[in-house]
């Protein structure tokens, strides 16, 4: 089992040489309080000892692809579509792999994570702007996360959604004490979590007896998903919500928390690893998102129930169609366990925003006071307005908000790690970077298509 190293300072990377490619160095490195504090095994250990070593941060990325912005997306296109969309599941999956693959190298190869890389090659006013676009799309997944916690407090308990709301302001203690006890410990603890929701989707899946023919068929992409609008505002909220944009930035950091070998044998270990580590993790990610999505094709569309895009009458429904008294508490548990996993995930991925843009460093209560202060406020006031529909509806647009942030991440992600200068060895193969331009163009355009739906459409 790989240990914790004692909890002292480590030193920051040696500043990059001017031919590196990088215009000026960073002051300290990303997440400094854990950078390089797991232990890994020398380069002669076996697979499984290293593997074990590396495993953590891919769950941690993983949480972002089954938050509760996903549920309602999942929730509303299997009730509404049934099978159809399990196929933008999986291209989205399959996207989602391939740029966390080149988040994780980016950080190894490079010793900055996303956002300090921006801030090294852009103007002041561009990485501004870009740090604003990505404080938008964590304003937006928190936002789900509040949303989401709140509706499952309210389902288990019976508890107001404006006091779930204001609840969720109190999960700043309990991000700071898992902080505090070290990197595993926090990454056991979004292992824990996942473990819970998969098995309650096992679960959901076992009861709601679908059509496993269906789901075959449902896999394979549809033209029609491109040409029925409300499908494709559908299919881009789930892209929205699986490929999520700071999650490119959490990802890119939280690599560096392992103490491999800065030399090129050292990186490149750290890089099959880390790969390994996400892609399997978003395999996991992968299986609990199609599962949403069958059990609402199987309960809900197949019964001719198909406007249940609220999570509130998912809750309700279920138990009476499935027949299955236990299944609609353990849906609600399930989506409590998501929104805690991602309020975790969350934090961290904002201290690396601000933290890599800006090279400004705040004390992390109050940098996750101000996040979920952004996020409770419209959600609060949603709920108190306009109650169970209205904060549905929110958690929708959350995710389409998120989709629309992505290529802002994804652009430069696919720029600085297709450039020799700045990767040296590591550089994108050139089959590798164009199918990587070829997932950021198809990014961009079903986004400027949802534009165009949205305002001409």
């Amino acid at each position: 089992m790989p240990t914790v190293l004692p909890p002292t300072p480590p030193a920051p990377p040696q500043t990059a040489a001017p031919e590196s490619g990088w215009r000026r160095a960073r002051t300290a490195p990303s997440l400094q309080e854990v950078y390089a504090s797991v232990r890994v095994p020398a380069q002669n250990a076996s697979f499984w000892r290293k593997l074990l070593a590396f495993w953590g941060p891919g769950l941690m990325v993983a949480v972002g692809y089954m938050d509760p912005g996903n549920w309602a997306t999942d929730l509303e296109g299997g009730s509404r579509f049934g099978y159809t969309l399990l196929s933008v599941i999986l291209i989205s999956n399959l996207f989602a792999m391939l740029l966390q693959h080149l988040a994780a190298k980016l950080g190894i190869v490079t010793g900055r994570d996303l956002a300090q890389a921006c801030r090294d090659h852009y103007s002041k006013p561009v990485a501004r702007v870009l740090w604003v676009l990505c404080e938008i799309a964590i304003a937006a997944c928190d936002l789900a996360e509040v949303i989401g916690s709140a509706i499952a407090l309210n389902l288990l308990f019976g508890l107001p959604l404006t006091w779930g709301v204001v609840l969720t302001i109190l999960d700043v203690l309990v991000v700071l004490l898992f902080q505090s006890k070290g990197f595993r410990v926090l990454e056991s603890i979004v292992a824990g979590l996942i473990v819970v929701i998969f098995g309650c989707f096992l679960y959901e899946i076992m009861v709601s007896q679908p059509d496993w023919f269906g789901i075959l068929g449902g896999l394979v992409p549809q033209p029609e998903v491109v040409t029925t609008p409300r499908m494709l505002y559908i299919a881009i909220g789930i892209l929205g919500a699986t490929v999520m944009p700071h999650n490119l930035y959490l990802h890119s950091s939280i690599v560096q928390t392992r103490a491999f070998d800065q030399d090129e044998p050292g990186k490149r270990m750290a890089i099959k690893f880390a790969t390994i580590d996400s892609t399997v993790a978003l395999f996991l990610a992968f299986f609990v998102n199609a599962a949403i999505l069958v059990t609402a094709a199987a309960a809900f569309h197949k019964n001719g129930l198909q406007d249940v895009a609220d999570i509130h009458d998912a809750h309700k429904l279920l138990a009476p169609v499935l027949g299955a008294g236990a299944a609609s508490v353990v849906f609600a548990v399930a989506l409590l366990a998501s929104g805690q996993n991602s309020t975790l995930t969350g934090t961290l991925a904002g201290q690396i925003v601000m933290e890599g843009f800006l090279d400004l460093r705040l004390k992390p209560w109050l940098r996750r006071l101000i996040t979920r202060g952004i996020a409770v406020v419209p959600a609060f006031i949603v709920a108190l307005l306009y109650g169970e529909k209205g904060t549905g509806e929110l958690l929708v647009l959350s995710q389409v908000i998120l989709s629309l942030q992505l290529s802002f991440a994804v652009v430069p992600l696919v720029l600085f790690t297709g450039s020799k200068a700045k990767m040296g060895v590591f550089v994108n193969k050139p089959w590798v970077q164009a199918l990587a331009w070829a997932v950021s163009g198809i990014i961009i355009v079903l986004n400027l298509y949802l534009l165009y739906q949205t305002f001409f459409g």
